[in-house]
């Protein structure tokens, strides 16, 4: 069966999985990933955040963190989806549910940093109502090129 669960330690060791598998894979791991991932309860759930896992049959296929960012604002961040669970629709699954989660919470906007070179998942952000906006010189991110938001 397949669910949607808040973070426990316990799965501290699958967040950071599943993000090296995918930063590896397109990119690289940089010093600001290595810190929200060896260290996600300090640097992600302390300060107020979240990281939700989607699981089926017991197996995590998939995460997502609501970062805080400012007041009410959140970086939608560290979405990753196992390799052999990608397209089918995990991906969206935790979208949709860190969306209607920010809602519920009353935040009043999502922000995400990005590539380009990701059209799969700019498109799938586009569709879920984010709009590109100016990125900062000093993005928390060397591969981050894009950054989008979405007012809730």
């Amino acid at each position: 069966m397949a669910r949607i669960i808040p973070f426990e330690s316990s799965l501290a060791k699958d967040f950071k999985e599943l993000n090296l598998e995918w930063l590896e894979e397109y990119f690289f791991v940089e010093e600001h990933d290595r810190s929200l991932l060896e260290e996600c309860e300090t640097t992600i759930i302390k300060p107020g955040g979240h990281i939700f896992f989607y699981q089926n049959n017991g197996q995590t296929l998939g995460t997502a963190a609501l970062i805080p960012f400012g007041n009410k604002t959140f970086e939608l961040g560290k979405m990753a989806v196992r390799k052999s669970a990608r397209g089918k629709g995990i991906g969206q699954a935790l979208l949709s549910f860190c969306l209607s989660f920010s809602r519920l919470h009353k935040y009043e906007k999502i922000v995400l940093y990005s590539n380009t070179s990701l059209e799969n998942s700019i498109h799938i952000y586009k569709k879920y109502g984010f709009k590109e906006v100016p990125i900062e010189i000093d993005n928390p991110y060397q591969r981050g090129n894009i950054k989008m938001e979405k007012k809730l």
